[in-house]
């Protein structure tokens, strides 16, 4: 991750970008690519948009938005100093104590029996 954050920052400084990569500003673009990502899906149904990526230009489609999506979070957390990885491994930690798995209650009948 940390060699892309970089390869990135060095493609938005040789194009003298970096004045224009303020958090609010990449947290807009980071929306608009992950709204681009949501139209191709937009009036399909589940079954259709289980398959997106057995048609290659729908495949591509998706692909190119989803690595506008990382490329725009990976720069958003440049900016402001967040490890992702650490971020989403904290994040993670926090759902399985906020979402604990569940017992299924037909398991106790079964064990006494």
């Amino acid at each position: 991750m940390d060699l892309l954050q970089r390869r990135l920052a060095r493609f938005a400084a040789a194009r003298g970008w970096e004045p224009y990569h303020t958090p609010k500003n990449l947290a807009v673009a980071l929306s608009v690519e992950a709204a681009e990502l949501v139209e191709i899906f937009q009036w399909l149904t589940p079954e259709q948009s289980a398959r997106v990526m057995e048609e290659p230009e729908s495949a591509h489609r998706v692909a190119d938005e989803v690595a506008d999506v990382l490329a725009y979070l990976l720069q958003f957390c440049e900016v402001l100093g967040v490890d992702v990885l650490d971020a989403l491994a904290a994040k993670i930690e926090r759902n399985e104590l906020r979402f604990p798995v569940k017992e299924d209650p037909t398991s106790d009948r079964h064990s006494s029996e």
